[in-house]
């Protein structure tokens, strides 16, 4: 079974994903897969710099995210180019870690950006976490020390709850604390992940 994992940033989806490995689910996280691709070393790397210069590169030949997404987000060309690189190589990557599952491993694609790329097809079950969003704007600054105008603006980039809720076989509400995730979690396994 493949399942599409998301959830609006400060969510709590990360927390979601660890308790599912706790089930015997394997885990593919989409945003460790995107920087794994672009790692200091990596053809990714080589191409954006080939592409974009030597000024989206750190002093310690890291990429600059800053740098770059000055450029991308300002042109859409440029992001088009960006996407052309990271893509395939990203789809590759994820498809050889998927491919290491045992026979009859839930697999769960943790993947923020599922609705607004259209991807809930690509699933067997979609699992969507939320959590009211002065707890998601309390939990991104404590937790993460992001300014509250920042994750204030990421969270207008990101899909609405009424788009998530629309793609959505299920609903997991992480408002409350980590034993009442747990419990929760616990039960999407068993009426959900269990064949």
């Amino acid at each position: 079974m493949k399942v599409g994992l998301t959830g609006g940033i400060g969510s709590g989806k990360s927390a979601v994903a660890r308790l599912l490995v706790e089930h015997g689910a394997l885990v593919v996280d989409a945003d460790a897969v995107a920087r794994e691709v672009v790692a200091p070393g990596s053809a990714g790397l080589a191409q954006i710099a080939d592409r974009f210069g030597d000024g989206v590169l750190t002093a310690r030949g890291e990429l600059d995210r800053g740098a770059l997404g000055a450029i991308v987000f300002a042109d859409e060309g440029a992001r088009r180019d960006l996407e052309a690189i990271t893509h395939p190589l990203i789809a590759a990557r994820t498809l050889e870690l998927f491919a290491a599952a045992k026979p009859g491993q839930v697999l769960v694609h943790d993947i923020p950006l599922l609705v607004e790329l259209g991807r809930e097809g690509d699933y067997d079950v979609v699992i969507v976490v939320d959590a009211p969003v002065e707890t998601r704007l309390q939990r991104l600054e404590e937790h993460r020390g992001m300014p509250r105008e920042v994750a204030e603006a990421r969270m207008r980039s990101q899909a609405s709850d009424e788009q998530r809720r629309a793609v959505a076989d299920v609903w997991i509400d992480n408002a409350g604390d980590e034993d009442t995730l747990r419990r929760r979690v616990d039960d999407v396994w068993r009426t959900h992940l269990q064949g």
